[in-house]
């Protein structure tokens, strides 16, 4: 599905006077530093990741003075309505909103409240590129983590529900991990809650990795890179799988309990990048870095592509980023996997450079000046 309805309350700089409308296709926002472009953005992200992709509070983004935020979204039929052309009903209306002071967030779907916000975020799966998206592979397997369960989120329904459930137990473990004295035969009880809810996670991530891994492999024949050869990518589930989690956790009880938490497991778990058996960290350029990011963020769409799914990418500030042919070769990807795009700039964009010499698509053009949206 693709967003084309906005309208916030109380968001950043952004005005409140009247909903904006947005292409199913491409969308090229331009403006000066702090006119609000990122914001438009983030308010998007707020629908399908229900946070900000620039910062962790919530009270952030709330306008000055001001103690809570509303967003509120209009999506279309995704595929359905982009083969159909034109003005399409709305297929969902969606929205959050966050009242600071009491800590409340309440979550909405086709005017009913829903109480998980994976209910929500389902229904418009978001990418965001941005400047901080290339620690994906600079940085620690936190960020790996987050990529691959992204996807898994929309690939397996009971994902979100088993993690939750998984991020509880791991904390009562903790907890009595942490104890002065041992309950050993409470954290038995603990393991084996753990271990089971661990392994149906790592099966879904598995699972995800591989559809991925798949994708990402016929896309980069595609693309001229000279580093393909000697690049693997590897799911590693957080222990050593030739043992079971019950094992492994009682082998390494006395290390755990020095740690105070829990060293094996899920949480651990990483996407090992390497070329030639040597972390690409340590041995790409940040060109070469960029580039591995964005192909593996288009394969990821390619995943949920295939599934019928339409992916709304939000890319921010990408001629800071990005060169001439890698902003070319990304708009031309998202145009053949028929996503919805965001794009942000602070010069007035040139649709003809973007997609130099290909069929340039549908588009809206928004000027945005002090939080409004002037479309061009």
């Amino acid at each position: 599905m693709a967003l084309v309805k906005l309208h916030t309350e109380f968001f950043r700089n952004l005005s409140s006077a009247e909903p904006v409308s947005f292409s199913p296709s491409f969308n090229l926002l331009y403006g000066a530093n702090g006119s609000g472009k990122t914001s438009v953005l983030e308010a998007i992200a707020y629908l399908g990741l229900g946070r900000s992709f620039r910062v962790n509070r919530h009270q952030a983004v709330v306008k000055h003075g001001q103690q809570r935020f509303t967003v509120f979204g209009g999506l279309d039929r995704g595929f359905e309505s982009l083969d159909a052309g034109g003005e399409a009903a709305l297929a969902h209306r969606v929205g959050i909103s966050r009242d600071i002071a009491q800590k409340q967030t309440t979550l909405r779907v086709d005017g009913e409240s829903v109480r998980s916000l994976s209910a929500l975020a389902m229904h418009l799966p978001v990418s965001v590129i941005d400047p901080g998206v290339f620690d994906i592979v600079a940085g620690g397997p936190g960020k790996r983590r987050q990529f691959l369960d992204w996807a898994v989120f929309h690939v397996e329904p009971s994902f979100a529900s088993s993690w939750q459930q998984c991020q509880r137990v791991t904390s009562q473990r903790n907890q009595t991990l942490r104890n002065g004295r041992l309950d050993e035969s409470m954290l038995r009880i603990w393991d084996a809650q753990y271990a089971a809810l661990s392994e149906r996670i790592s099966k879904a991530r598995k699972s995800a990795f591989e559809q991925f891994k798949s994708a990402f492999d016929s896309l980069v024949q595609e693309v001229n890179v000279n580093w393909t050869e000697g690049l693997k990518l590897e799911f590693y589930p957080g222990w050593d799988v030739s043992q079971s989690l019950s094992d492994v956790l009682v082998r390494h009880r006395e290390q755990e309990i020095r740690m105070g938490h829990t060293l094996y497991g899920p949480n651990r778990a990483d996407i090992r990048i390497r070329f030639h058996g040597r972390p690409v960290a340590e041995t790409f350029s940040r060109g070469q870095q960029k580039t591995l990011v964005i192909l593996m963020k288009i394969a990821q769409s390619m995943v949920l592509n295939d599934l019928g799914k339409q992916v709304s990418f939000l890319l921010d500030d990408i001629n800071a980023e990005l060169d001439e042919n890698h902003r070319s070769m990304l708009a031309c990807k998202l145009q053949e996997l028929r996503c919805q795009v965001f794009i942000t700039s602070i010069e007035h964009p040139d649709p003809e450079s973007l997609w130099q010499g290909s069929q340039i698509p549908d588009y809206r053009m928004f000027h945005v000046e002090h939080g409004t949206l002037k479309e061009e």
